[in-house]
């Protein structure tokens, strides 16, 4: 999929953190995609960052916030939300990768996640992962989310990227639903290949 790639330049810092059963589907995981089209972003693997040196470098030298619904969290959508004001650091934003179970589990244990500021959005987008039954329909993947945070920092002026670089987002994430759905469709082919993968190991 690395050929539909097009990094994103951005001011924000995007710090992707992993949980280790993500990490085992790394070639065809959103997260990793999410990091390979952002240019300014990170990628870390783990459960509980507390004592990750780089991480708590990021915490310290820029303005972050971890992307989580909670009841205080800024929201994004918010029209009167100015967050240019008052910044006398660059703005950092903590993505967590991994199921909501899983989710709960590295907040509980990461003691400088939990000190971050929460920031969320509201949307009528759908999830358009067809090949992964979603919780709910609201609920998007990682790379799906990151694509609504991008387009209303442009709103909010924090961030100034052009609309085809928005618009070609996602084509990672929709070239890998298309090929997985033809080897779904086409079981036959996909064992070939992995015949043929095995032979050349070989």
């Amino acid at each position: 999929m690395c050929e539909y790639i097009n990094a994103v330049d951005t001011n924000t810092k995007f710090i992707i953190l992993m949980h280790p059963k993500e990490f085992k589907k790394v070639k065809n995981n959103t997260g990793f995609f999410t990091h390979l089209s952002l240019s300014n972003s990170e990628v870390f693997i783990g459960i509980d960052f507390s004592q990750h040196n780089r991480i708590n470098e990021i915490i310290s030298t820029h303005d972050s916030y971890i992307l989580f619904p909670s009841s205080n969290a800024v929201n994004l959508s918010d029209e009167s939300l100015n967050l240019n004001q008052s910044r006398d650091k660059p703005m950092a934003i903590f993505l967590i990768d991994s199921t909501w179970a899983c989710t709960k589990k590295m907040f509980t244990l990461s003691q400088n996640l939990n000190k971050l500021k929460h920031m969320s959005f509201v949307t009528d987008v759908t999830s358009k992962y067809k090949i992964k039954e979603q919780p709910k329909s609201n609920y998007l993947s990682t790379i799906e989310s990151t694509l609504v945070v991008l387009e209303l920092l442009n709103k909010r002026s924090v961030e100034s990227i052009k609309q085809e670089e928005l618009n070609g987002f996602l084509n990672p994430f929709f070239k890998m639903i298309e090929y997985q759905q033809k080897l779904i469709e086409s079981p036959s082919v996909c064992a070939v290949r992995y015949k043929k993968r095995l032979f050349v190991r070989d």
